[in-house]
């Protein structure tokens, strides 16, 4: 066995025994949560945290506005897992250890991912606070986590990304944010390395490829989420204008202090969102 398998079959099995689950019992939907937007929780009851430190291979998350755990709970009679913080490349992580939590989800039984993100807006008619529903990305600049490894020769070596962002689901999610009186976007995303953020000059540059809103995650692990067959639900939340684009100066204290401003609706959303999947 492959030892990015081994890591998340463990990790997957000291789960369920952590919360008291088998391998049977069907975890409907998972969430990865962006920066700022850990208290999404809220919206499960019956809730159980496990700390990113204490599941088997699995690093500490280093970012302000990521705790760091799982946190497992229910939606009315919805299983559901969430993560509390993400892994950046950034940080220094190989995109294997940054796509663990994916794979650790998949072998958890997980089909429907949600993954939320922190995002500059590079469309003019985007705004901060503003939820945008990813309809495509575009990941030219990070390495793409499938290089290497293939399982056994199980999983397509060339995985098909023509609706990497499940139409399906984003026509739930619409629908969703309608009955919340909620303006409900579409958008491309572009992920970049980080940890800098973007120059005037490469916003322009992001601009005329076609990109809506620029950050530092999710392409990878919705790569690898496809390649396990898996269905993907993106939703970044506009937190800042790009580089270029205001007066103001870029920092992660803005992202955070955004971020928090709209917990209850997102959580309101996702809340709805999970019981119609």
């Amino acid at each position: 066995m492959h030892p990015t398998d081994f890591k998340a079959l463990q990790a997957s099995e000291y789960l369920f025994k952590k919360i008291g689950l088998t391998k049977s019992t069907q975890i409907d939907s998972g969430i990865i949560l962006g920066s700022g937007l850990s208290a999404v929780t809220a919206i499960l009851t019956s809730k159980q945290k496990i700390s990113f430190q204490s599941i088997p291979y699995f690093p500490e998350s280093t970012v302000p506005g990521h705790p760091g755990q799982f946190v497992f709970g229910k939606i009315e009679d919805q299983h559901i897992c969430v993560i509390q913080g993400r892994l950046h490349y950034y940080e220094g992580h190989d995109m294997q250890t940054v796509t663990l939590p994916v794979r650790i989800l998949g072998a958890l039984g997980i089909k429907n991912l949600i993954i939320t993100n922190a995002a500059g807006a590079l469309n003019e008619g985007f705004n901060p606070g503003d939820f945008v529903l990813i309809k495509d990305h575009i990941g030219l600049f990070l390495p793409n986590p499938l290089i290497g490894y293939n399982k056994n020769n199980l999983e397509t070596r060339f995985p098909d990304l023509t609706d990497a962002y499940s139409r399906r689901l984003r026509q739930i999610a619409m629908k969703c944010g309608e009955r919340l009186g909620l303006e409900m976007k579409e958008g491309i995303y572009v992920a970049v390395s980080g940890p800098s953020y973007e120059t005037p000059s490469e916003i322009a540059l992001l601009k005329s490829l076609g990109a809506d809103m620029v950050g530092m995650s999710t392409v990878p692990e919705v790569i690898v989420a496809n390649h396990l067959s898996m269905n993907c639900l993106g939703i970044s939340v506009i937190t800042n204008l790009a580089a270029g684009l205001s007066q103001s100066s870029l920092h992660h204290e803005e992202v955070i202090t955004v971020s928090n401003k709209i917990q209850k609706p997102i959580g309101q959303f996702l809340s709805i969102l999970c019981r119609n999947l």
